[in-house]
């Protein structure tokens, strides 16, 4: 069995934005890990997603509905959506998070 002994380090000040303004921080071949940044207060439509995502608040706070399912977000707390649940944030003061996706989002068109 080989042992992939890449390394990785990436600036965030160079790192690739998405069109729902994210930054790509890293990617693995199985996770990825980005960065909302002072996100304004908005309400994000619903979507569903073939990838598994993690979150960590860093600050602002947010609500997310997972299928249906209301959670205020805070800084401190963590989150999950599972792939395929439908889900929505609204941003209710200036937000800022990190995610963590598994498979990674930007591959393949799965933030598209």
């Amino acid at each position: 069995m080989s042992v992939d002994t890449t390394v990785k380090k990436v600036s965030s000040n160079a790192s690739p934005h998405g069109d729902m303004d994210q930054s790509y921080l890293v990617s693995g071949k199985r996770v990825s890990l980005r960065l909302w940044l002072k996100e304004k207060p908005q309400a994000k439509p619903p979507s569903r997603r073939d990838y598994e995502t993690v979150g960590f608040v860093l600050a602002g706070s947010a609500e997310l509905v997972v299928e249906g399912q209301t959670v205020m977000l805070e800084p401190g707390d963590a989150w999950l959506v599972p792939a395929g649940a439908e889900h929505a944030y609204r941003i209710l003061t200036e937000f800022t998070a990190l995610e963590a996706t598994a498979p990674p989002a930007q591959v393949h068109g799965r933030d598209e």
